[in-house]
């Protein structure tokens, strides 16, 4: 087996948002539509911590596309429960769709995003979750930890498309994910027909009818002064 160097495995930690991204056609006018996205997952999976935007097209309607690359995320020892920056529990609650990135070379960044994904689900405990699974470094077959199989069951379990790529030979796979989730996650806005709450599109309770308030108001102040009077 042909053995690589910590060196070398470090040359596949560049970030795949800061790789080239392919000209979409723009429109002259505003983006009719705001998409924010959150990448999250541990260490030596390809992070960086900044905030990204672009604006492109989908299906012929201009997208405003804002993407959040936090800092990793940790298991704690000897545990499944992770170690969360407040920073990072701003951007989930700050997000439309989720991108969970791991290694196929590093099995402890895999067993992050089970507990990740319970960790989002505490703070969206009743939204629709777009979500992508992205396997990355899948250039590395050498050094695979975690297999193809346990990826796409993973996804599975979370309700996320699974994609393996290779940020650093084939960019193309991260752009495809990226747009497939940007897909989804303009069709719930869509469908939700700009109800928006915490980042998440979630159905909104109909706001009470004010008349109505102030009529069930009256009849009981006037029960309250019947029974006054009748004493």
């Amino acid at each position: 087996m042909r053995l690589i160097s910590q060196d070398t495995m470090s040359q596949y930690s560049t970030n795949f948002l800061l790789l080239p991204i392919p000209e979409y056609p723009v429109l002259d006018c505003v983006p009719n539509k705001i998409i924010k996205l959150v990448v999250l997952g541990g260490s030596s999976v390809g992070k960086t911590g900044a905030l990204y935007s672009r604006k492109f097209t989908i299906d012929g309607e201009q997208i405003s596309l804002q993407v959040q690359d936090t800092p990793f995320v940790s298991l704690e020892d000897d545990t499944d429960s992770i170690c969360c920056q407040e920073q990072i529990n701003r951007s989930i609650y700050w997000a439309d769709g989720f991108v969970f990135v791991y290694s196929i070379t590093e099995y402890e960044s895999y067993r992050v995003i089970r507990p990740l994904y319970q960790h989002i689900r505490k703070i969206h405990p009743n939204a629709n979750i777009p979500l992508l699974l992205m396997a990355n470094k899948g250039d590395l077959l050498r050094a695979r930890q975690v297999s193809s199989k346990e990826g796409l069951q993973l996804a599975s379990e979370l309700g996320g498309t699974y994609y393996e790529v290779s940020a650093r030979e084939n960019c193309e796979g991260v752009h495809e994910a990226f747009q497939q989730l940007c897909q989804e996650v303009s069709r719930m806005i869509g469908s939700c027909n700009g109800e928006k709450r915490r980042g998440l599109h979630l159905v909104r309770p109909k706001s009470p009818n004010m008349q109505d308030l102030k009529r069930r108001l009256k009849q009981a102040l006037t029960s309250k002064g019947k029974s006054a009077t009748t004493l």
